[in-house]
C-alpha cells in the first residue's frame, strides 16, 4: 500500500512538472506616465502565436482599466481586468485569454501609474505571452 502511494505521489509531480515547462516569454516593455495613459503593442513574428497573455509590473505602481485585443480580421476582443486591476512592484495580473480561432494582431492597454511624481518611480511593466 505504502508503494503505491508513493508511486501516485510521483507521478502527480512529474505530471505537474510536465505540464508547467512552457515559460512566460517577454513581448514587450512598457514604461506608465502619471497619467490616464493608453499604449497598443503590435505583435510581430511567433508573438502573434500567443494563446494568452498577462501583464507584470517591474516597478512602482498602476491601475489597469481596459485591456483590448485587435485580431488579423480587424474584430476586438475587450477585456476587463480581473480583481482591482492594481499591480505594485512584482505583482502580474491574472491570464488573459486570445480566441484560439483567430491570429492576435495588436493588444491596447488603458491604465495610469499610481503614486506622488516626485517620491515615487515611474511604473514599468512587461506584457508576458505564452
Amino acid at each position: 500500500m505504502k508503494n503505491y502511494l508513493i508511486l501516485i505521489v510521483t507521478l502527480f509531480i512529474g505530471l505537474q512538472m510536465f505540464g508547467q515547462q512552457e515559460e512566460w516569454s517577454v513581448i514587450a516593455k512598457k514604461d506608465v506616465a502619471f497619467k490616464a495613459e493608453q499604449d497598443a503593442i503590435t505583435l510581430r513574428g511567433s508573438d502573434k502565436d500567443i494563446k494568452k497573455f498577462k501583464i507584470k509590473c517591474t516597478q512602482g505602481s498602476l491601475k489597469l482599466k481596459g485591456i483590448t485585443i485587435i485580431y488579423k480580421d480587424d474584430t476586438r476582443d475587450e477585456k476587463k481586468p480581473k480583481g482591482t486591476g492594481l499591480l505594485t512592484k512584482g505583482m502580474s495580473s491574472l491570464t488573459f485569454g486570445v480566441d484560439k480561432d483567430k491570429v492576435a494582431r495588436k493588444i491596447e492597454l488603458s491604465y495610469g501609474a499610481i503614486g506622488n511624481m516626485l517620491i515615487t518611480k515611474r511604473a514599468k511593466i512587461e506584457i508576458l505571452g505564452k
